[in-house]
């Protein structure tokens, strides 16, 4: 008549994996954030750092750059250099998280 209580045992044990896995994940959330990724525009001369959370933490510009006073050019190299940092963040996520979730492509809500 209740043929699937079998299975109840398979249930309670993917939920604890799942709690487990949600444990790890708010570990892993927390080491991201003092995690540092670099990115780079025009050769090296504008390089931005950002964390694991995807908050850009520093635009640096070398002062030859400045020395071009092209407003344009500083404000793409430093966009590009942002977005090249976002992305190595984003990578360094991924395979963090494909550690935790066994490659099952779970996504870390408020990381990706």
């Amino acid at each position: 008549m209740f043929k699937g209580l079998g299975n109840l045992g398979d249930l309670a044990g993917l939920l604890k994996e799942a709690g487990k896995m949600k444990e790890k994940m708010a570990v892993l959330r927390e080491e991201l954030g003092q995690r540092e990724v670099e990115g780079s525009a025009g050769g090296g001369m504008v390089t931005a750092k950002a964390n694991g959370c995807q908050e850009i933490l520093v635009i640096e510009i070398d002062d030859e750059v400045f020395e071009s006073h092209d407003k344009a050019l500083i404000q793409d190299l430093a966009v590009a250099a942002a977005n090249a940092a976002l992305e190595n963040s984003k990578t360094m996520v991924r395979e963090e998280l494909a550690k935790i979730t066994g490659g099952l492509g779970i996504d870390l809500p408020g990381i990706m």
